[in-house]
């Protein structure tokens, strides 16, 4: 499938501007979405292209563990006009709990990650996973 002017949106945390690097061409969106233990349902920000409801989108977040923030994410883009079957969802390692919650959501929705890892624990963070990827990425971990 050959997807023309794609529109790259990402979950605000420690994911920054890879895409910018990669492919200038494409327009950036932002959406900061407050994450309180499996609540993932305060959105702070968002900043979407004005022709959004016209592209294919490419949603990246690094990690998904409960799917709360990334369907509240998803939900957003469809109510800008985005048909759910023109967004994928990229991210680097996931909890089955996860794509479990977005899937059964948003079954049009293709998720696309590298690694699926054993489950969420208590503080509902992906198990054995990387860490606090924002905190490791801008080395403010412990």
């Amino acid at each position: 499938m050959l997807i023309h002017s794609p529109r790259d949106v990402t979950v605000v945390r420690a994911w920054k501007m890879h895409c910018v690097h990669a492919a200038k061409g494409i327009k950036i969106g932002k959406i900061l979405i407050h994450r309180d233990g499996d609540n993932g349902k305060q959105l702070i920000y968002e900043k979407l292209p004005k022709d959004i409801s016209e592209r294919h989108v490419l949603l990246l977040d690094p990690v998904l563990a409960t799917g709360n923030s990334a369907n509240q994410a998803i939900e957003l883009l469809i109510q800008k006009g985005v048909p759910e079957s023109h967004i994928i969802f990229l991210n680097l390692i996931s909890a089955p709990e996860g794509i479990h919650c977005v899937s059964k959501r948003f079954p049009s929705l293709k998720i696309v990650t590298s690694e699926i890892d054993v489950a969420l624990n208590e503080e509902f963070r992906v198990i054995p996973g990387l860490g606090e990827f924002g905190d490791r990425y801008f080395g403010t971990d412990d």
